[in-house]
């Protein structure tokens, strides 16, 4: 479990290494309620994510505890997290190996190993890569930094949050997308009581949806547009944890609506971002989420790890 007060203090420990992104107010038109709408554009974040936040955290945290091997850094992701821990990896001068399915887009392969990391391809979705790569550092006893199931990484994805509470005044409501969960309990844990959170999900990849719905973490089948970065078999623990405990919730939208909604925010407003983050766009183009009358509501775009070729006409 994580509060508010473990993300304070991933805040002040990763000062220094992470960019404070911008919001910009959006024009009605995107679905927009009267009370306004912002965009979070997190994917101006170092490594092209949010996720960077977290892996500073972990590895942080490691050398302050005396704990980070001299093996370095071993992570398992779709990409955008072996991203980020490869940037503070090399930030940090630590080093780094991670593993990556398969499936995993050659933008974000050409990336890992443009920061230096040594990168393997194992099995055809997230959870094998994951396993191979809990193996590797069990045999190697370097530090394992979690996709998004870690005290630490969550508590780092949050720290957008508190940025966001000082950027847009009187929130109502943030959406998000949702793979594994770390971004949200971060971002649930830092807005309790004070903002409520939406997650979205692809139908085709529902980890946090049949959670709630099974009152436990649950194997889903993991495929569509999303996968590559929402593609997280299960919820993690401390993720369902938070959205039990703040009251989150799930909305699902089909891989069509999240084509749509990407399309959009690159026809609109030349913001090319992951399907994976444009998920949670989609569920206002959709109707998924209807705000209510007067409503302040903000969408977090929380990463651009992507080929636009498929964006240009």
């Amino acid at each position: 479990m994580i509060t508010r007060t473990d993300v304070e203090n991933a805040a002040t420990r990763i000062a220094g290494h992470i960019r404070s992104t911008p919001v910009a107010q959006v024009e009605p038109g995107l679905a927009a309620p009267a009370g306004g709408l912002w965009l979070k554009l997190e994917f101006l974040q170092h490594s092209g994510s949010f996720k960077a936040r977290g892996a500073f955290n972990r590895i942080l945290a490691a050398i302050e505890a005396g704990e980070l091997p001299a093996e370095g850094v071993i992570a398992a992701s779709g990409g955008n997290a072996a991203v980020a821990v490869a940037y503070a990896a090399k930030t940090l001068r630590v080093p780094a190996e991670v593993y990556v399915p398969t499936t995993t887009p050659a933008v974000k392969i050409a990336k890992l190993r443009q920061l230096g990391a040594t990168v393997l391809r194992h099995g055809n979705e997230y959870a094998e890569a994951y396993e191979a790569a809990t193996k590797r550092a069990a045999e190697t006893g370097a530090l394992f930094c979690h996709a998004y199931d870690q005290p630490e990484i969550c508590a780092g994805q949050g720290t957008l949050a508190l940025e966001l509470l000082d950027q847009v005044d009187e929130l109502d409501t943030v959406l998000l997308a949702v793979g594994g969960g770390g971004l949200m309990a971060g971002v649930a844990a830092a807005l309790d009581g004070v903002v409520r959170v939406v997650g979205v999900e692809p139908e085709t990849v529902p980890a946090l949806h049949a959670a709630l719905a099974a009152g436990r973490p649950v194997d889903v089948e993991v495929s569509g547009i999303a996968a590559d970065s929402l593609g997280a078999r299960r919820v993690g623990t401390i993720a369902y944890d938070v959205a039990v405990r703040t009251g989150v919730r799930s909305l699902l939208v089909t891989d069509e609506q999240v084509i749509d909604a990407r399309r959009l925010l690159w026809d609109r407003y030349r913001v090319a971002v992951e399907h994976g983050t444009a998920s949670a766009v989609a569920a206002l183009t959709s109707g998924a989420y209807r705000p209510a009358t007067g409503e302040r509501l903000a969408v977090l775009l929380c990463g651009a790890n992507t080929d636009p070729a498929d964006l240009i006409d």
